[in-house]
């Protein structure tokens, strides 16, 4: 999505907790391409008091915020019985209570530029996961808060969300779990990186009459 934005003309802030060193290449390869287009900046976004400061930071590095991206996220099964508040705390802070005070903090600046609020939700906040109830549920909260945000947001800023389905697999799904989970898509086939950025180019440059939306890109998936 970084990648995708910035190719369109957009400058890049790249948040990071602990890939410093990764966070700090990729801001390196966009200004190779275009001089002074991309910063990364640290935060842990579970610290919600320190939100502020990131979204001051991302509007001084290049004047002006016009897209959040919702798009940290940390994902594991919490099966029944093993739950612990640590986890709820967790999954729930980083895919849910984030991106609304992140929102917050960034709104001031998203009204001045009539700019957009981006949410990476999942089609398992609509379509339950087994072996990962607390996360399911974070996600299906995002999804709420997507078209709440819309509606307290509105008419200044755009929210919508964008849930991919099989896309990037987790590490404990094997070979012959992907082609089950692949054989449940409409599409026969799992989809790509790409797929996600073009649908946030959608919602950044072509979408200006469209908010409180949530856009499956899941090749048919969430139809099964």
């Amino acid at each position: 999505m970084a990648r995708a934005l910035h190719a369109a003309g957009a400058n890049v802030i790249i948040h990071h907790r602990r890939s410093a060193a990764e966070a700090a290449a990729l801001a390196r390869e966009l200004n190779a391409a275009r001089s002074d287009s991309a910063a990364a900046i640290q935060a842990d976004l579970l610290d919600t008091a320190r939100l502020p400061q990131l979204a001051q930071a991302a509007v001084a590095a290049f004047g002006r915020l016009d897209v959040l991206v919702n798009n940290a996220s940390t994902f594991y099964p919490t099966p029944m019985g093993v739950i612990t508040e640590a986890h709820f705390d967790d999954l729930i802070g980083t895919n849910l209570k984030a991106p609304l005070f992140l929102a917050q903090a960034a709104a001031p600046e998203l009204r001045r530029r009539r700019g957009l609020v981006l949410n990476m939700v999942d089609i398992h906040g609509m379509k339950p996961l087994r072996r990962y109830p607390v996360y399911s549920t974070a996600k299906a909260g995002l999804i709420m808060l997507t078209r709440v945000l819309a509606r307290e947001l509105a008419p200044e800023v755009r929210v919508n969300g964008i849930a991919p389905g099989p896309v990037m697999w987790p590490a404990d799904v094997d070979a012959d779990m992907q082609a089950e989970i692949i054989d449940k898509t409409l599409l026969k086939r799992s989809g790509s990186p790409e797929d996600i950025a073009q649908a946030a180019l959608y919602f950044s440059l072509h979408a200006p009459y469209v908010t409180g939306q949530i856009l499956a890109v899941d090749g048919g998936r969430s139809q099964t």
